[in-house]
């Protein structure tokens, strides 16, 4: 009898330790999961804060060179310029006719430029006071026009795109 006792507790010492390798090893694998998890865990966090880094980093250069397409597309206008004053300052009788026609060449430059900007102009005579887009500088009586109606412009205004990037100066009319 002692003998099944001694197979007895020998059976169960060797559960018991089987039991406790087991443990050992679930513990083993859970906290490899947990060290691979925390692993990725900082990688992940590490390649977002170097997203995030390279992402500020492209905006702030997008910002900070945002005008050079527009001022390169002004640049042939600014030479344009220099052209006139200099053949002006030569003071030739032929000259005033080239001038003229030089000022024309570059209102037409500008006014391709501004439409591949998409920046509009406005502010006619005749058309109706609208306050979000004209000043009224000055009012006038013309009896012969609506009220609100504009007699002269002073300033156009320019819409970029949709917004209004300055309003029109008028003189309207009142009766």
């Amino acid at each position: 009898m002692a003998e099944k006792i001694a197979n007895k507790t020998k059976k169960q010492t060797t559960k018991k330790k089987e039991i406790k390798n087991k443990k050992k090893s679930n513990n083993n694998e859970l906290q490899n999961k947990i060290d691979q998890l925390e692993d990725k865990h900082i990688r992940l966090k590490a390649e977002f804060e170097n997203f995030r880094k390279r992402k500020n980093k492209e905006i702030s250069s997008l910002l900070q060179y945002d005008g050079e397409s527009v001022i390169k597309d002004i640049l042939p206008i600014i030479d344009d310029i220099e052209r006139m004053v200099d053949s002006a300052e030569q003071g030739n009788k032929d000259n005033e006719k080239s001038l003229i026609e030089g000022i024309n060449i570059l209102k037409t430059k500008i006014e391709r430029f501004f439409e591949n900007k998409n920046i509009e102009s406005f502010g006619v005579k005749g058309e109706v006071l609208d306050p979000e887009i004209h000043d009224a500088m000055l009012t006038q009586k013309d009896n012969k026009k609506d009220d609100n109606t504009v007699l002269d412009v002073f300033e156009k205004g320019y819409l970029y795109h949709d917004k209004v990037i300055r309003r029109a100066k008028v003189v309207i009319n009142k009766k």
